[in-house]
């Protein structure tokens, strides 16, 4: 069977794509898009046209789609009177289209920026003794932007270079108006004027006339715009992607700035509702990465989930229930009912999600492993809601959680991983059935412990909070790292055997700088260690700060650190010892054994 043709390609006049903005028949979704270009690019998009050379394709899609409904908006500058319905919206091409409708369309100063992004105003003409010189460069002499005022001054205005402020001075000048080249009566009477009243002989001026109006302005009222028109029933979720893919504007449109527009279209500002919910997750440093599209995901599990169980308890067959995802197919057939009934939900669940991170020792955003991971968790605290609360669950769910982590779980695409999530952890949780496939299938090679060397890696954030989590003590103030220590005192991760004591004693850099050589201290005791050997800045806590040797065994001990080999500055059997002391870490928070290596490569512990 023939596929459905979903767009038509081919050229439109650039007077009639105006004149439909002009009337509102060509009209823009409400994306909240700003418009402006600067000056430079106006002036070389008219020196395009005018060359005749091409300026891109326009893109736009025929209304009338019931599920394709964006609240529309005039371009800049357009006044019409009334509301007039679209026949077409504008998706790709809104800068060139606006710019020129400004710019040729409208007696208005078209608003723009110089270089360095000031505002400013300017009226667009074309010089015809440059435009018709064949030596000039038409982007350069040819096209001329002056201020509003039309004057062209230096010495700091005090002395005028160039003066269009009257239909006298322009044909003085010999500086056309671009904003009336499309208006052929206007044009007309300006032709007349300047053949009647220009400088030089009447001969010279008709002719130069004849070329200005054959090289410059026939190409204007000639222009071809390439255009493709996506089809009235084209889906949503097609319209979003194309927009994607062919977007010279340099602004992304994504689910959210679409479901925006189609929400708008119902009186719902999608915006303003996420903004209000999102300075309640600002309060959480941990929600510090966590996004409009993010929080739609949430709650598009949360509405598929719902249907998919009601599917199935109607009695219907279950192989035909709909699916549980939040793909972005998904998320735009999400409607403004579903998005009510489910969006106070799904933040309650949020916010109970950043808690559980907390109790986790997950403190900001940083350091949060996988952001991504907070759709699930999100969506499984809303669907279980007090049933998360038992200590049973919260193991359950701490199970999953760090299963994911240094499983790597979640660092490719997701969102199907996303809805098996929601589905198995509930039915785990809530009915006991088998092992969510996130903890089956979460695998870690104690080996990898070597490469985690940065917060590039989740497996390397998730120890860092396992060892505060364990209660890991401040080396000098012996005080557990908690939230509060966490950000009033600067706490990081740093190296236990410095950095240059490594260097000095030939420790390959992979083995000194990973995980295994590293915990959380804060940054006033890591300039206290500095560059020494350990037993010199043990020796240095000890005298200044614990007192104690015992006591500053037990707070090394905390960190899962041997502390007779750090005094001795073995490195050898102090990474050996930590390496399996992490690699039992992470077993107990996974909850099932590491993939071991039969023997740890001991040839770079030479110290």
């Amino acid at each position: 069977m023939e596929q459905e043709k979903k767009f038509e390609s081919n050229e439109k006049p650039l007077l009639d794509l105006l004149n439909m903005a002009t009337t509102g028949r060509l009209q823009l979704p409400d994306f909240q898009r700003g418009w402006v270009w600067d000056d430079n690019h106006i002036v070389s998009l008219l020196a395009s046209i005018s060359l005749s050379y091409p300026i891109g394709a326009v893109m736009t899609l025929r209304t009338g789609n019931p599920d394709v409904k964006f609240r529309p908006r005039l371009l800049e500058g357009v006044e019409v009177d009334g509301k007039p319905e679209p026949e077409f919206m504008l998706l790709d091409g809104q800068q060139r289209i606006t710019s020129l409708f400004l710019a040729l369309h409208s007696p208005k100063p078209v608003p723009t920026r110089d270089a360095r992004g000031q505002e400013m105003h300017r009226h667009y003409y074309a010089n015809i003794d440059a435009c018709i010189d064949g030596s000039s460069d038409r982007e350069v002499d040819g096209i001329v932007s002056v201020p509003e005022d039309r004057k062209v001054t230096t010495d700091f205005g005090r002395r005028v270079v160039l003066n269009l402020s009257s239909r006298e001075a322009e044909i003085a000048a010999g500086h056309f108006p671009l904003d009336i080249v499309l208006d052929g009566s206007a044009t007309m009477d300006w032709q007349m004027a300047y053949l009647i009243n220009g400088l030089g002989e009447p001969s010279e001026r008709l002719e130069n006339w004849k070329r200005f109006a054959e090289e410059v302005i026939k190409p204007f009222t000639s222009y071809q715009v390439p255009a493709i028109e996506l089809a009235k029933f084209t889906p949503k979720e097609a319209v979003c992607q194309v927009f994607e893919k062919v977007n010279t504007g340099g602004v992304s449109l994504t689910v959210f700035e679409l479901l925006t527009a189609m929400f708008a279209a119902s009186d719902f500002n999608l915006r303003e509702n996420w903004n209000t919910r999102k300075r309640k997750f600002d309060e959480h440093p941990v929600l510090g990465h966590f996004s409009a599209t993010d929080f739609l995901q949430v709650v598009t599990l949360l509405s598929t989930f719902e249907a998919r169980a009601r599917h199935i308890a109607s009695g219907q067959e279950g192989e035909r229930a709909p699916a549980v995802s939040c793909k972005r197919k998904d998320v735009l057939l999400l409607n403004l009912a579903d998005y009510e009934k489910w969006a106070e939900v799904a933040e309650e669940a949020v916010l109970r999600a950043a808690q559980f991170l907390h109790s986790e020792h997950i403190f900001s955003a940083r350091d949060l492993p996988y952001t991504t991971q907070l759709v699930p968790l999100s969506a499984i605290f809303a669907q279980l809601g007090h049933e998360a609360d038992g200590y049973a669950s919260s193991q359950q769910l701490r199970q999953w959680f760090w299963c994911g982590v240094f499983g790597e779980m979640y660092g490719g695409a997701t969102e199907t991983r996303f809805a098996n999530d929601l589905q198995d952890v509930v039915a785990w949780i809530r009915e006991g059935v088998s092992t969510p496939r996130t903890i089956e299938e979460a695998q870690f090679q104690d080996t990898r412990l070597l490469t985690l060397s940065t917060r590039n890696s989740a497996a390397y954030k998730g120890l860092y909070a396992l060892q505060m989590l364990r209660g890991g003590r401040d080396f000098r103030t012996g005080q557990p790292i908690d939230v509060h220590a966490y950000f009033e005192h600067n706490i990081d991760v740093h190296h236990l055997f410095p950095k240059r004591w490594c260097t000095q004693k030939e420790i390959d850099s992979r083995i000194a700088d990973s995980v295994v050589n590293k915990t959380a201290i804060d940054a006033r005791t890591n300039r206290i260690i500095g560059g020494d050997a350990p037993s010199q800045y043990l020796e240095r806590l000890e005298e200044r700060y614990v007192k104690d040797p015992i006591e500053l065994d037990a707070i090394l001990q905390s960190h899962d650190v041997d502390s007779s080999a750090l005094r001795r500055n073995d490195f050898r059997s102090f990474f050996k010892l930590r390496f399996e002391r992490l690699v039992v870490q992470i077993e107990e928070a996974m909850g099932k054994p590491a993939n071991r290596s039969a023997v740890l490569d001991e040839s770079s512990l030479v110290a």
